[in-house]
């Protein structure tokens, strides 16, 4: 990890190389989180969606990548969650046959979340999704 960004009660982020191992790393960071902010019950499905995203990243681009995680406000609002990188090309959902080994991961981001999309930064990209907190 390259670094810890101390961004208060309502906000955890985390910088990572772009290294293979930060596929692992991010999942471990997300899952301590959400299990500190007493959000254990989206720790499974976040911790799949960042690893798609964090994936993504790495095979696409160079360069630190970004988690951020966003507390839900109230009891009925939703966990926002953010994968950043380097590139500015935003990514490209596509339809994979069926035997492909790959090309489902913003399908599954889409699918899973309650909303998300991309947004162009300084440097690079976000992609961002957000879970519903069950109530």
């Amino acid at each position: 990890m390259i670094g810890v960004i101390d961004s208060g009660d309502d906000c955890a982020e985390w910088t990572f190389p772009a290294e293979p191992g930060a596929v692992r790393d991010a999942r471990a960071v997300v899952r301590r989180q959400l299990r500190e902010w007493g959000l254990d019950v989206l720790g499974d499905i976040t911790v799949l969606l960042v690893s798609e995203l964090v994936t993504n990243a790495l095979r696409h681009a160079t360069g630190p990548i970004g988690v951020r995680l966003v507390r839900p406000a109230g009891p009925s609002g939703a966990l926002l969650v953010e994968v950043s990188d380097p590139l500015p090309d935003p990514p490209r959902e596509r339809a994979a046959d069926v035997d492909d080994e790959s090309g489902r991961g913003l399908q599954l981001v889409a699918c899973s979340s309650r909303a998300w999309g991309t947004r162009p930064g300084a440097a690079g990209k976000t992609v961002w999704f957000e879970l519903a907190v069950p109530g």
